[in-house]
């Protein structure tokens, strides 16, 4: 069964364009190596620049290998240098009945 995630990157400062780049091989990645579920995905702005994305890995178990594969770490140590997680709670709109973001294309 699939496992729809909701991930918080919080550009550090100066790298919101590299974060974006990185932001679009993201997903293509995690699908190449098997670990992601092909269906759709969003990104979108908080009115304070954190992106927000959802997507689904395809298991449990592909979370759990993607923390063993060379190249989902590599790439997560990428994400490292231009970006830090953020709890989805910190973001003014999850405390909004309908929480709303600018859209990002990533294709």
């Amino acid at each position: 069964m699939s496992v729809m995630v909701i991930v918080c990157y919080r550009p550090k400062a100066g790298k919101q364009d590299a974060l974006l780049a990185l932001m679009k091989t993201h997903l293509p990645t995690l699908r190449a190596e098997g670990l992601a579920a092909e269906g759709p995905s969003l990104c979108g702005r908080a009115k304070g620049g954190t992106i927000v994305e959802v997507f689904q890995w395809k298991s449990q178990a592909a979370i759990d290998s993607a923390h063993e594969n060379p190249r989902i770490v590599a790439m997560w140590d990428e994400f490292s240098k231009v970006c830090d997680y953020a709890l989805l709670n910190s973001l003014a709109e999850a405390g909004e009945m309908f929480a709303s973001f600018e859209p990002i294309d990533l294709s």
